[in-house]
């Protein structure tokens, strides 16, 4: 049995419309910041970093002796994007460490939109352990 293709795209077209819309994705909320300057901006760039990396977190008072201090500056443009990472001090006994900060800091893009300022530069000391988990000096609990 042969049908018109005016009746094939008219019966398709009743069909589509009888079928239920797809839900869309729920947007999710960008994190904003309304620091009104680069060192309050800081507190809650760290604050992203923690939440992202619970439990890569030292808890409690870091040794005295720690076995790598990584000072970055961090460039996030007005939407949160982390547009660059400059490292001011880098260990050189540990070169791992200094990558890893540096794929950290990507993978936690989008950081808070820094909405107050547009876009910030903010500087931070990345204090981290043998077992390969930190603390930002920023939320330190400092050192025994």
């Amino acid at each position: 049995m042969r049908f018109p293709l005016v009746t094939l795209l008219a019966a398709g077209a009743l069909l589509c419309s009888a079928l239920p819309a797809t839900a869309a994705a729920p947007a999710v909320a960008q994190k904003v910041s309304m620091a009104a300057d680069a060192k309050s901006y800081r507190k809650d760039g760290a604050r992203h970093i923690y939440a992202a990396y619970k439990d890569q977190i030292y808890k409690g008072k870091l040794p005295p002796l720690i076995h790598a201090i990584v000072v970055v500056e961090v460039e996030v443009d007005a939407a949160g994007n982390v547009r660059d990472i400059n490292m001011i001090r880098v260990p050189t006994h540990a070169p791992d460490v200094t990558e890893r900060v540096r794929q950290m800091l990507h993978s936690v893009s989008p950081m808070p939109a820094p909405k107050r300022m547009g876009s910030t530069k903010y500087l931070d000391i990345w204090l981290v352990d043998k077992s390969g988990r930190f603390q930002l000096d920023t939320l330190t609990e400092g050192q025994r």
